[in-house]
């Protein structure tokens, strides 16, 4: 395999669990992603220089480490409080993937993409789920009114898996915050990042 990009997504839900007990958000978001990326990881090898992107969100900026003691936000829970703490995981679980990569000599390589505001179905099922609740319809107006297309959303993790020049570690996503063409993005690491995902 040359290309995995972890691209798995829900938003702004409801509070529920995965099948495995895992709050729903950190499960699909996140958890998701590491497991595939750990069962394919042998044929990721076997590549000569294989890509993992893992795609994040802006509203990984929002989001708190993961708290070992209450992983599923309970007494806690908030629909976007729990999409930021699954973006954020995403986002240190490409970091340390690069480094666990870089570290064991591996030819493989780990990058992190956001899609902008995107105009997809990924809104709309936050409004259907929460039964119409005001932030998500906020942000269902704004994507459906500013977003880029869904193909245009796509670009910086197409960038990220397929540019030449793009290289391990780093991060892609459109140049204008949430809209404009894909561009190589500052890696910002926050006072108390998550360790833990990223390892």
């Amino acid at each position: 395999i040359d290309i995995l990009v972890n691209n798995a997504g829900v938003m702004g839900i409801p509070e529920r669990r995965t099948v495995d007990g895992f709050e729903m958000q950190f499960g699909v978001d996140h958890l998701g992603h590491w497991s595939l990326t750990a069962l394919l990881m042998p044929a990721l090898l076997r590549a000569p220089a294989a890509r993992i992107v893992t795609v994040t969100s802006t509203a990984h900026h929002m989001g708190r480490a993961v708290d070992p003691a209450n992983p599923h936000l309970e007494g806690k829970y908030g629909p976007w409080r729990a999409y930021g703490q699954a973006k954020l995981a995403n986002f240190h679980f490409g970091l340390g993937l690069h480094r666990a990569l870089r570290g064991a000599g591996a030819p493989a390589g780990s990058l992190i993409a956001h899609p902008g505001l995107s105009n997809t179905e990924l809104q709309a099922v936050s409004v259907e789920e929460t039964s119409g609740g005001l932030s998500q319809r906020f942000f269902h107006m704004l994507a459906t009114r500013t977003g880029m297309a869904a193909a245009d959303g796509a670009r910086s993790q197409l960038r990220a898996a397929t540019d030449p020049a793009a290289k391990s570690g780093e991060f892609y996503g459109p140049a204008f915050f949430n809209n404009g063409p894909p561009v190589r993005k500052p890696v910002l690491r926050r006072v108390g990042m998550d360790t833990a995902i990223a390892r």
